[in-house]
């Protein structure tokens, strides 16, 4: 499911430097893949998930060649709409300045709007999209020998990686302001997780990132414990980590400190 502001933001500048690859995937090498003869694999490798546009929005490409070049890792951008993404990239709207309430006249203007691309949901239901992004996982394990894969997942990738992140997919996980998914999709996590919170979220209010901490912090002590954390971003609304709009400067800090946010969090749990 999506809202008005996932149909909100802004290009990012630059043009993407990877290639695509294996299952049509877009291919982000790492430090050590792009070195050459004599220079071993990387042995770990990050699998990024769109937000609703989907490829064809370049800014999962450039926020995939940055995480390459920051942590050495291969990053790979699945197909996960099948060629055809939810939204086109033509009904993509600036934001401006972020900051404002959703009226209850935006949310019936934006249904109205989604009767259209309801096609496109049903052929990237949550069953088929994720299958997709285990074949992909699969894939890469065979060919690639990757020891340890994690993923950033954005708006319908963040949903998606609460989903699978309660299932032997992925070693690290990091949910960047996410489409709806349950509590108890939430307790099935059972891989080291970080959280990128926006200020105001429709799908991720503050109520339910509470709920959400809080299952993962009774776990301290137990078991079923696993490593996490919980950042928010003042000034943000659902999606500024893929779209934000950079002449904005609390939005710009903030898209920025989730960059470092993702980098520091892989290189910690992806490490070997």
């Amino acid at each position: 499911m999506s809202c008005p502001d996932c149909t909100a933001g802004e290009f990012l500048p630059g043009e993407p430097l990877g290639t695509t690859s294996i299952l049509g995937a877009y291919f982000s090498p790492g430090s050590s893949s792009a070195s050459g003869p004599g220079e071993a694999p990387t042995k770990s490798a990050i699998v990024l998930l769109t937000d609703v546009f989907g490829l064809p929005l370049k800014n999962c490409k450039i926020i995939a060649d940055h995480l390459a070049k920051e942590t050495g890792y291969d990053v790979w951008i699945p197909d996960y709409f099948g060629g055809r993404p939810i939204l086109p990239l033509s009904s993509l709207k600036s934001v401006g300045q972020t900051g404002g309430k959703t009226s209850f006249f935006d949310w019936i203007r934006f249904y109205i709007f989604m009767i259209h691309h309801l096609p496109a949901l049903y052929h990237s239901r949550t069953s088929v999209s994720d299958q997709r992004v285990v074949d992909l996982v699969t894939a890469l394990k065979q060919e690639k020998k990757y020891e340890k894969i994690g993923s950033v997942g954005y708006c319908f990738g963040g949903a998606a990686l609460a989903r699978l992140g309660g299932k032997d997919v992925f070693q690290s996980i990091i949910i960047c302001h996410p489409g709806p998914f349950t509590l108890d999709q939430a307790k099935a996590i059972k891989v080291p997780v970080a959280w990128v919170c926006a200020e105001e979220d429709q799908f991720f209010d503050g109520d339910k990132r509470s709920q959400v901490e809080a299952i993962f912090a009774e776990r301290k002590g137990t078991e079923n414990f696993v490593d996490y954390e919980f950042k928010d971003y003042k000034g943000t609304v659902h999606g500024f980590a893929i779209r934000p709009n950079l002449t904005n400067p609390e939005v710009k800090v903030a898209y920025e400190g989730s960059l470092d946010q993702i980098k520091s969090w892989f290189l910690k749990t992806l490490a070997l």
